[in-house]
């Protein structure tokens, strides 16, 4: 069996999911890791994968079949996944809701010209969770999503406040307001006016020496799209604290839809995840979505996708046949 070759661009932590995921499934090959470090001073996972600059990757167009990006979505993805995708078919995990149109139009015109296929906004949300808004709204019209993060910790927004000058290190939790989560629950269906309603963010903040906690704190609280839109608390902690205590990655959340199908009769959805890591899972989604991708570019679909349009039957390493028999 021929396999599908997948490249790496970026290895941090969703790229060390990404070589995980690669090697729990069969029908994949890792052909390389393309960092901006020196490729001799990284070592990965899994003995005998090869490390290349970046720089390196116009070479290879021949021998990678989809290329997964997992840079932060605050500065990196904005300007590498275009680029990129003039060479290879790619998939990313772009999380930032509010610039995804604008997003989606860069990345779709530079694939488009190359007959490349892009797949933009994948993981678990903007991804899995995208996939379970819509369709529940299409079974409910008549209803109100609502999602809820947490308690978990957030890679775009910590990538997001480690960007910020004088922050050495730092991770974010996002904490959803276990009343409102009980309101959906309940059928209540509240409208709720803004996200500061909803869930609120906590972020644990290492600074470089000399650094200005005021302002360092003001400048976080005042993030567009990440969080001045949320009420915002911010600790600030040593190295060896946030060591300890916050080196894990646990996340997870859930879709709720809540409406009603006749006058009286409610009906409440709902789709959630517990994740010991939330960038291992988010990469076995990249994962199974490079399949996807690889598939319909083979059939001719080139531009930007998101994960509303690739159908779930191309994720699978399954004939038709075994589909209808096992899970359908």
């Amino acid at each position: 069996m021929e396999k599908i070759k997948i490249g790496i661009y970026g290895y941090g932590n969703l790229g060390k999911g990404v070589e995980t995921a690669i090697f729990n499934n069969s029908d994949m090959e890792l052909v390389g890791v393309f960092t901006r470090r020196n490729p001799n001073s990284l070592k990965t996972l899994h003995k005998g994968v090869k490390v290349y600059h970046v720089d390196d990757a116009k070479n290879m167009k021949d021998k990678i079949d989809v290329m997964i990006l997992c840079g932060g979505s605050a500065t990196d993805l904005p300007v590498q996944t275009p680029e990129v995708a003039k060479m290879f078919n790619t998939v990313d995990s772009f999380d930032t809701h509010a610039k995804i149109p604008e997003y989606f139009a860069s990345v779709d015109k530079e694939a488009k010209d190359t007959n490349h296929l892009s797949l933009i906004s994948c993981g678990w949300d903007p991804g899995l969770f995208s996939l379970n808004r819509a369709l529940l709204e299409a079974i409910l019209p008549n209803g109100t999503n609502y999602v809820f993060y947490g308690r978990g910790l957030s890679q775009g927004h910590s990538d997001a406040i480690r960007r910020i000058k004088g922050v050495k290190n730092a991770v974010q939790y996002t904490v959803p307001y276990d009343e409102a989560v009980e309101k959906v629950r309940n059928g209540e269906n509240p409208k709720f006016e803004t996200v500061r309603e909803v869930m609120w963010r906590e972020c644990f903040v290492v600074l470089e020496d000399g650094a200005n906690e005021k302002e360092i704190e003001k400048e976080i609280k005042e993030m567009p799209n990440y969080f001045e839109p949320y009420n915002t608390v911010v600790h600030f902690i040593s190295e060896e604290e946030l060591l300890k205590n916050h080196s894990t990655m646990p996340h997870g959340g859930f879709v709720l839809r809540s409406g009603t199908t006749s006058e009286g009769v409610n009906q409440v959805a709902e789709f959630s995840l517990k994740l010991d890591s939330n960038p291992e899972f988010t990469a076995s989604v990249l994962v199974a979505y490079a399949r996807g991708i690889y598939k319909l570019n083979k059939e001719g679909k080139s531009g930007a996708v998101t994960v509303l349009d690739i159908p779930v039957s191309c994720l699978l390493q399954r004939t038709n046949d075994e589909i209808l028999k096992d899970l359908l």
